[in-house]
């Protein structure tokens, strides 16, 4: 689903490559896994918040006629597919007795409709009323142009406003600098093309122009948006280089968080070992697809929970070597082309001094206990 409410039709994932097939085939059965060299690009990140109404779709209402003699067995699919509206937001709308028949009898996503017509009704976008500039909340641009903003987003800031929280977001710190930006994705959402999550520190494109942000997005539809992540995680990743393809979607046992299940979205997620440790490992991860919370969850679903996870850790990953007192999780790269001059832009952020400061804590106690350390690619 794309950001103001349509469907997109895209293969979708966001993923990493696994170390071992025996374990991952035992963790997770049927899943497609592979030690073979790592190379691709990105699809969209995970579908952000949707406000009653996108404002880049026009309220009011579509009556679509279903002609003579058709069976439509499920009008929920019938509706998204004849108004290009995205089926979870019509479903939303139906959900709110927002789809009646010619009768005026409010109809159901599964409702099977025979002729007549069916009318949906689109309701006026929530205007956020609150979203205020703040100065006060740091910002780091790592890379500017004409058309895009390249920011070093610290852990614990929330990226945009949602409902019931119109303050202390990096948007907010955005206006604050009395800059334009794209506004395709939605007032709430100024200059936003992708999103990381609030405990994830670094690199987030920010689009100045509303042709901007038509092209980043674009670019991150088609997976040529190349975004790397540094990560710790749990024990030891035997494979050198790795890729995993496990379908993420809500936790079954759990809808607060999401999960390794057959019929989620489809994710894929690849990596190489940088630096090994005597009971962790840091890895570079390709995120191909951008499933929610899709690193912590495959790497948790290999047994390699993310350090400093409180939502998807086990045992010591919970809180992680001595010294972590965040989610060791940083997006660390990202290239993509100037929406502009279609040269390519090539961007890094430093890893955090919190998190270096781990590392040289892992170090030492190597050193000590007469280990040594390797380190891959840079």
């Amino acid at each position: 689903m794309t950001d103001d409410g349509r469907r997109d039709d895209t293969p979708e994932s966001e993923a990493a490559l696994e170390d071992a097939p025996e374990l991952l085939d035992a963790v997770l059965p049927g899943l497609d896994v592979s030690d073979d060299e790592f190379a691709g690009d990105e699809d969209l990140e995970p579908d952000l918040p949707l406000t009653p109404a996108p404002p880049s779709i026009e309220p009011g209402p579509r009556r679509l006629v279903v002609p003579e003699g058709e069976i439509i067995r499920r009008v929920d699919r019938f509706v998204a597919d004849r108004t290009g509206l995205s089926r979870s937001y019509v479903q939303k709308l139906i959900s709110e007795g927002l789809l009646v028949d010619d009768t005026g009898r409010r109809l159901r996503a599964n409702s099977e409709v025979r002729g007549g017509t069916v009318t949906l009704e689109v309701p006026p976008p929530e205007i956020p009323y609150h979203l205020e500039p703040d100065p006060t909340i740091p910002l780091s641009v790592i890379y500017q142009d004409d058309d895009i903003l390249i920011v070093d987003k610290q852990a614990g800031l929330v990226v945009h406003p949602a409902p019931g929280h119109w303050r202390g977001t990096l948007v907010n710190a955005l206006l604050a600098r009395g800059d334009h930006y794209g506004g395709i994705a939605g007032v709430a959402r100024p200059g936003i093309v992708h999103r990381l999550d609030r405990d994830t520190s670094g690199l987030l494109i920010v689009a100045r122009n509303d042709a901007a942000q038509q092209s980043v997005m674009a670019q991150l539809k088609a997976r040529r948006v190349r975004k790397t992540y540094l990560a710790l995680v749990q024990g030891s990743v035997s494979a050198a280089v790795g890729r995993i393809e496990a379908p993420i979607g809500r936790d079954p046992k759990d809808r607060k968080r999401m999960a390794v299940v057959p019929d989620g979205r489809a994710a894929v997620t690849g990596y190489r070992v940088r630096e090994r440790f005597r009971d962790w490992t840091l890895l570079e991860l390709d995120l191909i697809t951008g499933r929610t919370h899709q690193i912590r969850v495959h790497f948790a679903a290999l047994g390699h929970s993310v350090a400093g996870d409180p939502v998807y850790g086990t045992g010591t990953a919970k809180k992680g070597p001595d010294g972590l007192e965040r989610l060791f999780l940083h997006a660390w790269r990202v290239e993509l082309v100037s929406p502009s001059t279609a040269k390519l832009i090539r961007v890094e952020a430093p890893i955090p001094a919190a998190l270096e400061s781990v590392l040289e804590g892992l170090r030492a106690g190597e050193s000590s206990v007469g280990r040594r350390y390797v380190s891959g690619p840079a």
